[in-house]
């Protein structure tokens, strides 16, 4: 992957650099929220590494534009030296795949970049196997207990999305954002009428080893419980 690195220190920029060239990807930094957007318009980038507090503006500003501009194709990690619990709760509601409090250990970087590119991409994974479920992604096809359940493509995009994202609190703005698109013209009841569906449809309230849980006032969690 190509990544962008926004970070005001440089020795922590150049960690964060050399920690993912160990991981074979390639990257630019930047200092600042400028430089960033002004290289986010001429350049590519699969992954976004982003320090939450600039001299020249703050993360959420960044996200703001980056989703507004790039959509959601772009994972993006908030990198933070705090992880109380408000800046984590704003960085995701604000279009963070993932977090990670400073300094990064080398191997949660690297596999969190890993699990935010294929939550960005899913087809870079083509079958998902999750215990009484399999996912064909490039079929568009949904098995459980080895027979294929009937699922709308939303349905079927949502559950991609959801079994890529295990143990992970998401906003229905996430949700509304990650699988009908940031100018799809449809409201947040859309994702609860498909929450409630697909939990029906594939048995998700833990009798087959999988729980959705409702966060009121909030989202959604899918926790594996076997």
């Amino acid at each position: 992957m190509h990544i962008a690195i926004l970070e005001d220190d440089a020795d922590q920029r150049a960690l964060i650099g050399l920690l993912a060239a160990t991981g074979g990807h390639s990257h630019t930094g930047f200092s600042t929220v400028a430089s960033l957007l002004v290289g986010l318009k001429h350049e590519h980038f699969d992954a976004l590494l982003l320090d939450w507090m600039l001299p020249d503006g703050s993360g959420d500003e960044a996200l703001d534009w980056v989703r507004n501009n790039l959509g959601w194709k772009i994972a993006i990690l908030v990198l933070t030296a705090c992880d109380d619990e408000l800046t984590v709760v704003k960085a995701l509601q604000a279009g963070a795949d993932d977090f990670l409090v400073k300094p990064p250990k080398p191997q949660e970087l690297l596999a969190r970049l890993k699990a935010a590119a294929r939550r960005a991409t899913p087809g870079g994974l083509p079958v998902l196997r999750l215990g009484a479920y399999e996912i064909d992604i490039p079929r568009h096809l949904l098995s459980m207990d080895g027979q294929p359940v009937t699922l709308t493509q939303k349905e079927f995009d949502l559950a991609v999305y959801l079994f890529q994202s295990p143990a992970r609190l998401l906003s229905r703005d996430h949700l509304l954002n990650k699988v009908w698109g940031i100018n799809a013209d449809v409201d947040t009841r859309t994702v609860d009428t498909h929450v409630s569906r697909l939990r029906k449809k594939i048995f998700l309230d833990g009798s087959k080893g999988w729980k959705m849980t409702p966060v009121y006032g909030y989202g959604y969690r899918l926790d594996r419980i076997d």
